[in-house]
């Protein structure tokens, strides 16, 4: 049994966890307001909100409601235990929302196919605590897409919303969200309604034979969609021992089901990586990094999956579990070939460990797609180097993906590099060793020469900022 609220209806069904909660709203509780697109995550057109009671952040006690936004076509039914889901319906009263109209004031909707995920994902920024700038809104919309505003009219009604928040008090949001027709006065009393059903399922738990372990779904229901829609499901998304991210003894563990976003707003990987926000932004979307975990990017093991890149470079190891033992190895040797794991068929990724990088390092991510934004990598790569005051590469850690059968972890490149002093040849020594480390091939990506070209500009790219110019020496060679 599922108990959820779907706006202001408490929900108990047993329909099959492995259905998408798209496909429940819309053919089984006839809520039409969310659309199909993609059914892949990409366009936005099912985007609704989870409100979930979350561990506050450190240096605060307690829990609290967070509302995240998803593309429900990709949430699988199981996941929407103990939430409230919110669809456009459920936005609604008397009148239009500040956010809808907003739009309707800047002609920001012209088919209007696309709508109801942009109102869903602006009303997400307007209920997000800590946001409430106009960058803020225009980033909470970057998994959505319309074919016929030329967006302009949708970042004017985002300005709009971002202006008329300047005064929302951080404490009794609820209340003032309603009181300025924000959100249906219902939502006052969701947190209660949930802390009293979360009560209900752990009283009653689940009884499950379940033999498909399933985070946030984002890559499983693409590529095996009727097989998870059939299976009996065990959800490790809010597995709360797999959402843990601690630091001890300069060792960095995260939980395998830690999601993307809750990665990037952790502020002990925040103090670890100054620059996190640039490389979160390349990630996907806000819909996608709000479901997608750290343990189902490692083991769907795409040649090109950027958190996989991110964690090869830290050198990361991973712990294995069946729920009885467990075995640690090295993420560079997780991977055998295309597709191919280091996994057995009850094992899974318990959590992620790697070292925290000195402070004479330098850490950089990078990533080239056919669009800057909301794309999959054509090249992608990740460098963690240390320096000594003489210019000395200390240690060195680089990978690449897009240019093997699966993630690759530079070996080759790095040991030549270790020990030597940074000097134009011996960087284009290390180019030709890169070269005979991949072997890339030609998609709809780009050609394998293409790839080869990108892989050496983002290896100069990750250069430190005081070899500037011996980079541009070297691009322009």
């Amino acid at each position: 049994m599922i108990q959820f609220i779907l706006n202001n209806q408490t929900i108990k069904t047993s329909f099959a966890p492995g259905s998408t909660v798209l496909d429940f709203v819309r053919y089984h509780k006839r809520l039409m307001g969310t659309k199909i697109g993609c059914r892949e995550g990409d366009c936005g057109a099912c985007t609704i909100l989870a409100g979930n009671i979350e561990n506050l952040p450190a240096g605060r006690q307690g829990e609290d409601l967070v509302y995240r936004s998803v593309t429900c076509c990709l949430m699988p039914l199981a996941n929407a235990q103990g939430k409230h889901i919110v669809t456009v319906e459920g936005i609604t009263g008397k009148q239009l929302s500040a956010v809808q109209q907003a739009l309707a004031d800047t002609n920001g909707t012209q088919c209007g196919f696309c709508t109801p995920g942009f109102v869903m994902s602006l009303t997400g920024f307007v209920l997000n605590h800590n946001e409430s700038g106009f960058d803020d809104a225009i980033k909470s919309i970057d998994g959505n897409i319309c074919r016929c505003t030329g967006y302009k009219s949708i970042e004017r009604a985002a300005r709009i919303l971002s202006d008329g928040l300047v005064d929302k008090p951080k404490t009794n949001t609820s209340e003032w969200l309603v009181k300025n027709n924000f959100i249906p006065s219902y939502f006052i009393d969701i947190k209660e309604r949930l802390l009293h059903l979360k009560t209900e399922i752990e009283n009653r738990p689940a009884k499950t034979n379940g033999s498909l372990i399933i985070g946030g779904g984002t890559d499983l229901i693409v590529q095996k969609h009727r097989q998870v829609k059939k299976a009996a499901i065990k959800n490790f998304f809010d597995n709360r021992d797999l959402k843990q991210i601690a630091l001890k003894n300069n060792k960095c563990a995260i939980g395998g089901s830690v999601t993307a976003t809750e990665f990037s707003e952790s502020p002990i990987i925040q103090n670890i990586f100054p620059d996190l926000e640039k490389y979160i932004k390349l990630i996907s979307s806000t819909p996608i990094r709000n479901m997608a975990t750290m343990a189902g990017n490692l083991v769907n093991a795409s040649p090109i999956g950027d958190m996989t890149i991110f964690f090869l470079a830290l050198d990361a190891e991973i712990v294995l579990s069946n729920g009885n033992s467990n075995r640690t190895i090295y993420l560079k040797n997780f991977y055998k070939g295309y597709k191919q794991l280091d996994k057995n068929d009850d094992e899974f990724i318990e959590k992620i460990i790697f070292t925290k990088p000195p402070k004479d390092s330098v850490f950089n991510f990078e990533k080239v797609c056919k669009r800057t934004w909301l794309d999959i990598a054509s090249v992608n790569s990740a460098c963690l180097m240390q320096l000594g005051t003489d210019g000395t590469i200390k240690d060195i850690h680089l990978s690449a993906g897009g240019i093997a059968p699966f993630p690759k972890y530079l070996s080759g490149t790095g040991a030549y590099l270790k020990g030597k002093i940074i000097n134009s040849g011996v960087l284009k020594d290390a180019v030709k060793i890169m070269n005979e480390e991949i072997a890339p091939i030609t998609d709809a990506r780009g050609t394998k020469e293409y790839k080869r070209l990108l892989l050496r500009q983002l290896f100069w790219a990750h250069l430190p900022q005081p070899l500037n110019g011996l980079r541009e020496v070297l691009i322009h060679r």
